[in-house]
């Protein structure tokens, strides 16, 4: 091969790596913005008890907040949930199989409340605290985890903690 048809190949490969470099950069500017999304948990409610099962569902309810001008969604909410202190377990809220367009949109100063269903086992807590949850007597309800949100470029994981 000439010298002159290798230039071209090499000069064909370093154009590549710095479009590919330039499409990373340009997605890495709305993250900044994308870590400014603030979630705090809201609420948690008993909303079924299956005495048979001796299992409860539990609608756990985040608030999420967009205090940037940038508009993203929220495809990804991994948590875990204590009840007085005692871990209950994990849960999480997805929208992962849904498209894109299909989410909600948190615009510039959007707060929207996000519901994710947490299934709680007897078997997997201590008896007292599944029967202070079912019957709501818990006082204080807390929950770390990881919020995922996306932008059409790009993706951030953030770790929160927020308690009620």
């Amino acid at each position: 091969m000439a010298l002159q048809s290798k230039l071209v190949v090499y000069a064909a490969i370093a154009s590549m790596l710095a479009l590919m470099g330039g499409i990373i950069w340009y997605a890495s500017l709305d993250n900044p913005q994308l870590e400014q999304a603030q979630i705090e948990l809201f609420d948690v409610k008993v909303f079924s008890v299956n005495k048979v099962d001796n299992s409860a569902r539990l609608t756990v309810t985040f608030l999420v907040k967009n205090p940037s001008e940038k508009t993203f969604t929220v495809p990804l909410i991994s948590y875990k949930l204590f009840a007085d202190g005692e871990l209950l377990g994990s849960g999480q809220y997805s929208t992962e199989d849904v498209a894109m367009p299909g989410r909600a949109l948190f615009t510039s100063g959007a707060e929207v409340p996000l519901e994710s269903i947490f299934q709680l086992n007897k078997s997997e807590v201590p008896s007292e605290i599944y029967q202070a949850v079912i019957d709501e007597k818990i006082t204080s309800f807390r929950v770390e985890g990881i919020m995922t949100t996306e932008s059409a470029w790009s993706v951030v994981e953030k770790n929160f903690e927020s308690g009620i």
